[in-house]
C-alpha cells in the first residue's frame, strides 16, 4: 500500500508574524503537493521519484526554508543542504553549502546516481551541478525580501555563533522560529519501496560553511526497506550528535 508524508519545517510558530493569509498559503501549498505526490504514487511512480518531485516543489515555494526563499548566512548568502536516500539498497546522495543549484535535492540525487560519492560540498557541489547540467541560478533568485530582512535583524542582535541556547535565551533574542526550518518528504510506492529526502537553507545568520543534519545520512535523512523512511527537521547539531534518523 502506498504511503506519503511531507513536512515544511518545525519550530515555534510566531502567530504575531503569521497572518491568516500566509497561513492559508502554507496549508494550500502542502495540500497541493501532497495531492500531486499521492496521485503519482497511485499511477505507479517510484518512491524515489515522488520524494524528489515533492521536495523540488517545496524548494520552489519561497515561503519555505529551502531553495528559493532559504535563510541567509552571516555573509547574506544562501548555503543549501539536501539529501536523498533509496530504501531498496541504502543508496544515497547529499550536498552541503551549495550556492547555485535551483533544486538542491535534484543535485543530491545526481550525486547518488552519477558519482561514486555520497556527499559533495561547497564549490565542488556547484561545479558538479554545472558539469551535470543541473539547473543553477544566481544569488538574486534565492534571496527574498523577507529573508534579507530576517538576516539583517539577526546580525544586528549579534547572532553570529552557534551558541543557540545562549542566544535564544537572551532578553533581546530573535524569534525562536529562526532556529528551525527544513523541508522533507518520505514515500512508500506500490512495490513497497521506501525513499526519503530533506532540503534546507539551515539557520538564519549561520556561520558560513555550517552544515546541519540534513545532508548527513543517518542524522537528518534515512531510508531502508527493512525498517522505515525518515526526514528530520529541527536543531541539526542535536540530530547529528544522536544519529537520530538512523536510530
Amino acid at each position: 500500500m502506498i504511503r506519503f508524508a511531507l513536512h515544511g519545517g518545525a519550530g515555534v510558530i510566531d502567530r504575531a508574524n503569521l497572518t491568516a493569509a500566509k497561513e492559508a498559503q502554507f496549508h494550500a501549498e502542502l495540500a497541493r503537493i501532497t495531492t500531486a505526490a499521492v496521485a503519482k504514487l497511485r499511477q505507479g511512480a517510484s518512491a524515489l521519484d515522488v520524494v524528489e518531485f515533492a521536495i523540488c516543489e517545496l524548494e520552489n515555494f519561497e515561503l519555505f526554508n529551502a531553495g528559493r526563499g532559504a535563510v541567509l548566512n552571516a555573509n547574506a548568502e544562501v548555503e543549501l543542504d539536501a539529501a536523498i536516500m533509496d530504501g531498496r539498497n541504502r543508496a544515497c546522495g547529499a550536498v552541503a553549502a551549495a550556492k547555485t543549484p535551483k533544486n538542491p535535492i535534484t543535485l543530491a540525487r545526481a550525486v547518488m546516481e552519477q558519482t561514486e560519492h555520497v556527499l559533495i560540498v561547497g564549490s565542488g557541489a556547484d561545479q558538479l551541478a554545472a558539469k551535470l547540467g543541473v539547473a543553477q541560478a544566481e544569488l538574486s533568485y534565492f534571496v527574498t525580501e523577507f529573508r534579507a530582512e530576517q538576516q539583517c535583524q539577526a546580525a544586528l542582535l549579534g547572532k553570529v555563533t552557534l551558541d543557540h541556547d545562549a542566544i535564544f535565551n537572551a532578553p533581546d533574542a530573535p524569534n525562536p522560529t529562526d532556529k528551525k526550518g527544513t523541508v522533507g518528504a518520505v514515500a512508500r510506492d506500490a512495490l513497497g519501496n521506501l525513499a526519503a529526502g530533506t532540503s534546507t537553507g539551515g539557520m538564519t545568520n549561520k556561520m558560513p560553511g555550517r552544515t546541519g543534519d540534513t545532508a548527513i545520512i543517518g542524522a537528518g535523512t534515512w531510508a531502508d526497506n527493512q525498517t522505515l523512511a525518515v526526514s528530520a527537521t529541527g536543531h541539526g547539531e542535536y540530530f547529528i550528535r544522536n544519529a537520530v534518523c538512523f536510530d
